[in-house]
């Protein structure tokens, strides 16, 4: 074999090992782990090991694929019962949010740092977008209301597409090429938008009823045939000149919510491919940055961030959630949540490969940006969530199991916590009356682990595994937050854990 391609391969595996140890580090102290990618991937480069990567094309292609595996992952992981009642905040979120957040930032780059307006509205299009990865990342580890994460997650699986969009036709106009009217843009954006939503629901309804129709020799091809699903979404779509990053996320969205063969081996493999997609295009994007250059960004990159996070954001927030029902707490975390990641960084690839005039000025104040804001708001959102007081009492969260026979009984295994104030804190397990298909069948206390019967009682602090039918999660998950805000005469004192109630 080639000493290249061999070198070539020893490095990629050692990449890999390295993040997954730095994913370990990051927890332990707080930071997102796409933090110390990008670090790798400086090291790597020009101003560390040397290695020299300067093809922006080549960034900016696997940079797509990666954000396809990474969309399709959050759209096979996210269940439709979470973000049935987020779908109208998600979507206003993703379309009028992601207009107010450009034109806002774009006039403080006009004001502040003296820049044109088609240039401006370039710089404030490529920041616009919240990043998925991010956002699936650090939200679904917190105990935060149901509603309002799922908002966020629809809203960071469609703004890629718009902004997208966006991106490439400023900078068409700014390499002077044939402008459209406003009008014909936006009608041009609804349009793919549209059909890209219907290319991904086709093919994830037709696509999962296949796959319960097949039956496939080995086990192991299921995964790779619904992931390949989601990438067949994303390019049918764009070769139809629609969405396809609305495609592959609505047709992960689709297949992830149904009854499909070996489920949890599906979703392991996908949460496992969006890892790896993750670590290559920070680590790639490390790459592709000159450090030296960095200094003279760190300026505008600051009032950038800073217009976007304190005017820009909260302004798109109250102008897209004007219209729902969320509670003022919510819609401020919403604004503090707006994580930016890789999304931005790739999308300033856009106007260096299109050679667009000063496009490494907007690349660089886009990565000083990330890294910067990154760490200031990702650190942050636990700290803001105590203080707006939105943490949730109950955290009952699925866990996946690697577990032939709790798929072929069609059941599912569930863990929850008791935390301080819950009023599950001295109930009787007969008390939490769940449903007959539903079962507390191990809790650990106190770090010891036992099989509880029906003199048992939670206490604070208890961590238990519950097994449900499928078709009873839901009641079972009802049942545990109304008993956990009232206690076991929940239901007398008409609480019936609606998860509206908390969130």
């Amino acid at each position: 074999m080639n000493t290249t391609v061999t070198a070539a391969l020893a490095v990629g595996a050692l990449v890999v090992l390295v993040a997954a140890v730095a994913l370990r580090v990051a927890d332990r102290l707080g930071l997102p782990s796409l933090l110390l990618y990008l670090a790798l991937g400086v090291a790597l480069g020009e101003s560390g090991l040397g290695i020299q990567f300067e093809d922006v094309a080549l960034t900016q292609t696997l940079g797509v694929a990666a954000l396809v595996v990474i969309l399709a992952e959050g759209g096979l992981t996210t269940r439709w019962a979470d973000v049935r009642r987020a779908v109208g905040p998600g979507l206003a979120l993703s379309t009028v949010g992601v207009v107010v957040s450009v034109a806002a930032t774009a006039a403080v780059a006009v004001v502040l740092l003296g820049f044109d307006w088609p240039f401006a509205l370039l710089l404030g299009a490529v920041v616009s977008s919240t990043d998925a990865a991010a956002v699936f990342a650090t939200l679904r580890r917190l105990p935060l209301p149901r509603r309002m994460v799922a908002a966020l997650e629809v809203e960071s699986g469609l703004n890629d597409a718009p902004v997208i969009l966006l991106v490439a036709a400023l900078s068409e106009t700014l390499t002077g090429g044939e402008s459209e009217a406003w009008w014909v843009t936006a009608v041009v954006v609804v349009a793919e938008l549209a059909g890209g939503a219907v290319i991904g629901l086709a093919l994830g309804a037709g696509g999962a009823w296949l796959l319960r129709r097949s039956a496939l020799p080995l086990s192991g091809f299921y995964p790779l045939a619904t992931l390949a699903l989601c990438v067949l979404a994303y390019a049918s779509a764009a070769l139809l000149h629609t969405s396809g990053f609305v495609a592959v996320y609505l047709c992960g969205l689709v297949l992830g919510n149904a009854a499909l063969p070996h489920r949890s081996v599906t979703i392991g493999f996908a949460e496992g491919m969006a890892s790896l997609a993750q670590i290559g295009l920070f680590v790639l994007l490390g790459l592709l940055v000159s450090p030296g250059r960095l200094p003279d960004a760190i300026g505008p990159a600051l009032l950038v961030g800073g217009a976007l996070l304190l005017v820009a954001r909260p302004l798109s927030v109250a102008a897209s959630l004007v219209w729902f029902r969320m509670p003022w707490a919510q819609q401020v975390f919403v604004a503090w949540a707006g994580l930016r990641g890789a999304v931005p960084i790739v999308l300033a690839t856009i106007p260096l490969t299109a050679q667009v005039p000063g496009a490494t000025r907007i690349f660089d104040t886009v990565f000083v940006l990330v890294v910067v804001f990154t760490v200031v708001q990702g650190s942050s959102l636990p700290w803001v969530a105590r203080r707006l007081g939105i943490a949730a009492p109950l955290t009952p969260r699925e866990i996946e199991v690697e577990s032939a026979p709790l798929e072929e009984l069609d059941a599912e295994l569930m863990q929850l916590r008791v935390p301080a104030g819950s009023r599950l804190h001295g109930v009787y397990l007969p008390e939490l009356r769940l449903p007959e298909d539903a079962a507390v069948v191990l809790i650990v206390r106190d770090g010891r682990s036992f099989v509880p019967d029906e003199t048992t009682r939670l206490m604070r602090g208890d961590q238990a595994l519950l097994v449900s039918a499928r078709a009873s999660r839901a009641e079972a998950e009802r049942r545990l937050r109304a008993v956990s805000r009232a206690g076991r005469l929940a239901s007398w004192r008409g609480e019936q854990g609606a998860a509206g109630e908390a969130d």
